[in-house]
């Protein structure tokens, strides 16, 4: 008997539990994850760039020889033909004539005034966190400043859905509101990429219990954060590996981790 009343008082419990889980409110915030893709390719490890000089040595190999080659190859022939007094030649013809040795020169001479462009920037050595051109290899991500509670965090762009509003309206709107418009992204779909909710301190509740925060992916296309008329708040670009240092919340920070490539 006693057991049965136990089982029935738990029930009742955990059925008004859901009750008034069921019943909090949660606000609705979108944010954005704005990414700067790679603006050159990697650099290659001894391994892989060994690898590529051996594809390239096999392509060299394989390869068919170009009309260049063919036309060297026929006017060395020709030469020495003509050093053996086999073939007559037309002297005024042969000087205003542009033979594939001359090209080649001019390709070589040409091909030593080339340099390189650098992989690194002004701004890697000024280690200018709010400028794009730079860390070129990698893809950077934007944190903005915004106030949470009392404090002021750095995060992904996110405010709250208005009435009416769709969550990709509401992420088009928060970073058009947050950064300026200036920051012109593609945004990647309709679809939420991410999820992160965490509820309000106590003493800071009114009508709802915490933030269900549905982040969006986009990319950058041109513009930065703010303008010349309005600055805009604090910004960062960093790359992934120097996230952990801004994203002081481990939680925040672990359901960012799940959606970056």
């Amino acid at each position: 008997m006693l057991r049965r009343f136990v089982q029935v008082g738990a029930r009742q419990a955990t059925r008004a539990q859901s009750t008034a889980a069921a019943q909090e409110k949660w606000d609705l915030y979108a944010g954005v994850l704005v990414e700067r893709l790679p603006v050159v390719s990697k650099s290659l490890s001894p391994v892989e760039q060994q690898f590529q000089d051996l594809l390239w040595r096999v392509e060299y190999e394989n390869s068919l020889k170009s009309d260049h080659e063919l036309k060297n190859e026929r006017e060395l022939a020709q030469a020495k033909l003509i050093k053996q007094g086999k073939v007559q030649v037309d002297l005024d013809d042969s000087m205003t004539k542009q033979t594939a040795q001359d090209l080649k020169d001019a390709y070589v001479e040409e091909l030593k005034k080339f340099q390189l462009g650098s992989r690194t920037t002004p701004d890697d050595a000024a280690k200018k966190t709010s400028s794009t051109d730079r860390c070129l290899e990698d893809t950077l991500y934007l944190l903005v400043q915004q106030k949470l509670g009392q404090q002021q965090h750095m995060i992904l762009p996110q405010g709250k859905r208005q009435d009416g509003e769709s969550m990709r309206q509401t992420a088009e709107r928060v970073l058009r509101e947050q950064c300026g418009d200036d920051l012109q992204v593609l945004f990647y779909g309709n679809a939420p990429v991410g999820f992160h909710k965490y509820k309000y301190p106590s003493n800071q509740r009114a009508e709802s219990v915490g933030a269900k925060v549905f982040f969006y992916r986009a990319s950058l296309r041109t513009g930065n954060v703010g303008d010349k008329k309005t600055p805009g708040p604090k910004y960062e670009w960093l790359p992934k590996d120097a996230l952990d240092g801004k994203l002081t919340n481990v939680a925040y920070a672990d359901s960012i981790k799940k959606f970056l490539l």
